[in-house]
């Protein structure tokens, strides 16, 4: 499918304020693929249908978490955290999207993981940074996306990590496992 075919399957599933936000992560991620050498189509494609799931049914999609085998402990969390991983179920079922790297980035957008690969890195800094988000620290951490993408992220998963502290939020294991390889990658880095 080409940019217009996603944009017009996901507009009818989300508000326009969420609409208008996608397609920001979209230029973001470009930005940010040409940038940092990574395949841009795939970008573009993974940053449209990242949210595809956000607005969907929370028992639907526990269900979905339950009949795919995915991982248990999302059951319970809300649609922030499972609107990834069934994003990415989506992604394959009704887009036919069978490349991995492309499902993870949807997959991880809002946890992370460890080991993540570059393009995971690029749609999860660009649902942060896009031009739409209006937060204290979203200009410095879009300064440092255009100077080194992993410590962008870095910085990203920490501001997101001290957001949840602050709120007094639950942070899910792969958050916490996404913060220590970035902090275990930055220590061996020097």
């Amino acid at each position: 499918m080409e940019r217009e075919q996603y944009l017009a399957a996901i507009k009818p599933r989300m508000p326009e304020k969420r609409y208008i936000h996608t397609v920001g992560v979209m230029e973001t991620a470009i930005n940010l693929a040409h940038k940092y050498g990574e395949d841009v189509k795939k970008a573009e494609t993974a940053a449209i249908l990242h949210d595809i799931a956000k607005y969907a049914d929370i028992e639907w999609m526990e269900n979905i978490v339950r009949d795919e085998k995915l991982d248990e402990r999302l059951i319970g969390w809300g649609s922030e955290l499972l609107h990834g991983p069934v994003g990415a179920c989506i992604a394959q079922s009704e887009f036919g999207i069978t490349d991995d790297e492309l499902l993870n980035a949807i997959r991880f957008h809002t946890t992370g993981r460890a080991n993540m690969s570059r393009l995971e890195k690029i749609i999860f800094v660009a649902d942060m940074i896009e031009p739409n988000r209006r937060f204290d620290g979203v200009d410095r951490l879009r300064k440092k996306a255009q100077k080194n993408l992993d410590k962008a992220m870095s910085a990203c998963v920490r501001h997101t990590l001290a957001f949840l502290i602050d709120t007094k939020q639950p942070i899910y294991p792969l958050s916490i496992e996404c913060y220590n390889d970035m902090m275990n990658r930055e220590d061996s880095e020097g």
